[in-house]
């Protein structure tokens, strides 16, 4: 019994251990902030990585091998919803279950909430309002030190959110609405606090537009006398209105420069080729220039060259110019991750994280778009004519331990377009380029004339996808999309005829 024990034990922290190594520093900054009506403030202070939050955790009885709600829902809260799975949990069965087991306050998640929408920008204008309560030659690092501070100096408390309100109204109204939501519900019972700050489903203005003008038709035919001159001037008032809200709700394309794409092209591999990839690369060149981005392909980079090019681009300060940032990346991979030339993975999540508003300022509140066309899984078998973007290399020489989980940061603005699910091999036909990139490629093309956002299209992109079957007849393939963006993305309709 006492063996079972400790393996169950060690067990436990291997997972706690595996979890750690899966976040990067934004994650464990958010992860201290989370915690922070739950651990002292002394202890919180000198923790460095999330396995010292974990131990805090579990000192205080918060966390055990038998009990990891706690940590499912900071995972939750932090939006590393690929990590439940470590923890005994899916990201349904933590919603399921907040309702009763949640520790996070609503006044934690309120700020927490608040900190991911305020831009670099808007941190700077807050700062300079705030600069008579914050310390002489204290540098802001990030939204988060700026509350903790706030809260030190005690002006913010969960009582007393008047200073926020005040910084809001100049700053940004929009986030307005975080704050007044926990005010209008702060006297609740606690039992209603776990569903108010979940993510929000857009609204559906074209469903509310149906229903306004088919009822104000009714109704003022009447009240017009039956003009019908000036009912029809109404109409198109209340439907420029609602063109206002869609507006309202994109993000900002309008810009003289629309943003750059890189294309990573890993073609030659030590033990394989990957056929057919040239195309997928020059099908995404000539769709992405179309489209008005500044296209740039690199060809057979290894691990280290894929880091310091995310590493060179995370420092140009031409993005403070464009709209939005887009990466496409060409290359065998396994959950998670994706394999230089040099048959070393690459973690999909330290790709992106070089993009987050703290690692790259000027790309703040644009959307990110990355599309990976590699395998999250090992192939079982290859049918002719067609090749899986999986690994060749013997993964026990692998010298770099790396995430096998997929994942995007949890800053807003972010989407993860990926080939396949995780865990599956995604295809790949010798002469015509893979199935993913080409289905994406082709309702790019088909759908920016129409106005189509970006998740309308990736989704027109499945469903074309799994239409598709191996010539064996045997293998099918789903994409998966992942994203925290806040707005709809649409690509300005080109003037230009589509290049294929």
């Amino acid at each position: 019994s006492s063996n079972m024990e400790n393996d169950v034990s060690f067990k436990f922290h291997q997972q706690l251990l595996l979890i750690s190594e899966n976040l990067v520093t934004e994650d464990v900054a958010a992860l201290k902030f989370l915690c922070t009506d739950l651990l002292p403030l002394s202890k919180l202070g000198p923790v460095k990585s999330a396995a010292d939050i974990f131990k805090l955790l579990m000192a205080q009885e918060y966390l055990n091998a038998q009990d990891t709600f706690l940590l499912a829902e900071l995972l939750y809260r932090i939006k590393c919803h690929s990590l439940l799975e470590k923890v005994g949990y899916t990201k349904e069965k933590v919603q399921e279950c907040l309702h009763e087991k949640g520790r996070v306050s609503p006044y934690r998640q309120m700020l927490y909430e608040l900190s991911e929408n305020i831009t670099s920008e808007m941190l700077e204008e807050i700062t300079f309002l705030l600069q008579n309560h914050l310390p002489r030659r204290w540098t802001t690092l990030s939204a988060l030190d700026l509350l903790t501070l706030l809260e030190k100096q005690g002006h913010l408390t969960k009582d007393n959110v008047q200073i926020l309100e005040d910084v809001c109204v100049t700053v940004s109204p929009d986030l307005l609405e975080t704050i007044d939501c926990y005010k209008k519900t702060k006297g609740r019972d606690s039992s209603g606090w776990s569903f108010l700050f979940q993510p929000k489903a857009g609204p559906k203005y074209m469903a509310l537009e149906v229903l306004v003008l088919f009822n104000l038709k009714n109704v003022l035919f009447l009240t017009l006398g039956g003009n019908m001159s000036k009912l029809n001037k109404f109409i198109e008032a209340i439907r420029f209105f609602f063109s206002f809200l869609q507006i309202m709700k994109s993000y900002k394309m309008d810009g003289p420069h629309r943003g750059f794409c890189l294309i990573i092209n890993n073609v030659n591999f030590n033990r394989s080729q990957r056929k057919g990839s040239c195309k997928d690369a020059e099908q995404l060149e000539r769709v992405f220039t179309w489209l008005g981005l500044d296209v740039k392909t690199y060809t057979d980079l290894k691990s280290g060259d894929i880091i310091n090019l995310m590493e060179t681009w995370q420092c140009v300060q031409d993005h403070k110019d464009r709209n939005c940032f887009i990466c496409c990346v060409l290359s065998h991979g396994k959950s998670g991750a994706i394999f230089g030339t040099d048959d070393k993975l690459v973690s999909i999540r330290k790709l992106m994280s070089h993009f987050t508003a703290t690692q790259c300022p000027q790309l703040a509140a644009k959307p990110k778009l990355f599309f990976i066309q590699a395998c999250q899984g090992n192939s079982t078998q290859r049918p002719v004519h067609v090749d899986t973007d999986g690994p060749t290399p013997d993964l026990s020489s692998m010298q770099e331990k790396v995430s096998l989980f997929e994942s995007i940061p949890e800053e807003a603005d972010f989407l993860l377009g990926m080939a396949t699910v995780d865990g599956c091999v995604s295809f790949r036909h010798i002469e015509e380029g893979t199935w993913y990139i080409q289905a994406l490629c082709s309702k790019l093309q088909l759908l920016v004339p129409r106005g189509e956002d970006i998740l309308s299209i990736l989704t027109q992109v499945n469903e074309d996808v799994a239409k598709r079957v191996s010539p064996s007849g045997t293998k099918k393939q789903m994409p998966q999309p992942a994203y925290t963006l806040r707005r709809k993305f649409i690509f300005p309709i080109p003037t230009a005829p589509p290049p294929s």
